[in-house]
Order: structure tokens, then C-alpha cells, then sequence
């Protein structure tokens, strides 16, 4: 349970990347809703990599 931050990052940066290539669909009726579900497409990697840094960092 020491990890349990880091397993919440990682689920939220695959979800975040698969909306981000249109895997899973949203409710992409709003203009900005559609900006920021393209701004996923980062996001959501750059999350990934932050939860496998810190899952290897030293406590």
C-alpha cells in the first residue's frame, strides 16, 4: 500500500492517453473540452513517466 499514489498516476495516464488518441470516448460536445482532451495526448505519457520515476525514487 506504500505505493498506492503511484498505481492512481499510472491508471490516470493511460486513461488520459487512451482519450487523448480517441480510444475512449468523452463528451467532446464543448470546444474546450475538445482542447483539452487533445492536450491528453501529452499529458497523459508525461503523467506515466512521473509515476515510474517516482515509484523507482528512493524514500
Amino acid at each position: 500500500m506504500a505505493n498506492i499514489d503511484q498505481m492512481i498516476m499510472f491508471g490516470a495516464g493511460l486513461w488520459m492517453t487512451a482519450a487523448g488518441f480517441g480510444f475512449v470516448q468523452t463528451n467532446a460536445q464543448m470546444p474546450w473540452l475538445v482542447q483539452l482532451t487533445r492536450h491528453f495526448r501529452w499529458m497523459g505519457p508525461l503523467l506515466i513517466v512521473i509515476a515510474v520515476v517516482l515509484l523507482f525514487a528512493p524514500s
